[in-house]
């Protein structure tokens, strides 16, 4: 089990999922290990994700490129006057699958991020060509951020099995109960997330599997 998983927008609750994910599917024998490859600001996402990993990585292993500036990681590597390069995130992969059959890949605030002057992280999630599923906040806007970033995945040819829909708060009233549904007319819903749910249901994890990972 592989995935890349990306946001529809920044603060959608990636780090929160993966850890929930990354546990589950360790609990279910997948051995999963969950990784960040570009971190901004603080790296307590990081920590977060080698802890739910059972810290078998090292934090640098977990994310090999660390940026100070709570920023896009773009403006972050300016502000260091650093050139990034998806040509060692990929071979920070590669060596990594070689090791461990099951790997979580998380990335940075939205789907088309800047990484460098040229390229996103979007393009980085192609040069892997893993399954992409994206974390989306079932709140205002949502609707308009997830279909464009679906027709972005899209045209990219790579494969997006569902999306798994965080709810930030609890989904309450009738907007985000009919967000949910226009959602799920255009996408199926992998796993839908509550506010402080601690773990993952193995009913709801073996729906989440029975999807089609190509």
């Amino acid at each position: 089990m592989n995935l890349f998983l990306t946001g529809t927008d920044t603060g959608v609750g990636k780090t929160f999922v993966a850890a929930l994910l990354t546990r589950a599917l360790r609990a279910a024998g997948f051995g999963t290990l969950a990784l960040k490859p570009l971190c901004c600001g603080e790296r307590e996402d990081v920590e977060i994700l080698r802890a739910a990993s059972g810290c078998v990585l090292t934090n640098e292993e977990t994310n090999p490129i660390w940026l100070q500036a709570p920023a896009a990681p773009l403006v972050a590597a300016k502000l260091e006057n650093r050139i990034l390069s998806l040509d060692v995130l990929e071979t920070w992969f590669r060596d990594l699958s070689q090791k461990y059959p099951s790997l979580l890949v998380e990335g940075a605030g939205g789907w088309l991020v800047p990484i460098t002057p040229e390229q996103t992280l979007a393009d980085f999630a192609a040069r892997l060509a893993l399954p992409i599923v994206p974390v989306v906040s079932n709140r205002l806007g949502c609707l308009n951020h997830t279909l464009l970033t679906l027709e972005s995945i899209r045209a990219r040819g790579l494969h997006c099995p569902g999306i798994i829909l965080n709810h930030l708060t609890a989904p309450s009233d009738a907007a985000t109960r009919a967000t949910r549904e226009t959602l799920e007319q255009s996408i199926p819903i992998l796993l839908e997330i509550h506010p402080a749910q601690g773990s993952i249901s193995h009913s709801d994890l073996a729906g989440f599997l029975d999807k089609d990972w190509r």
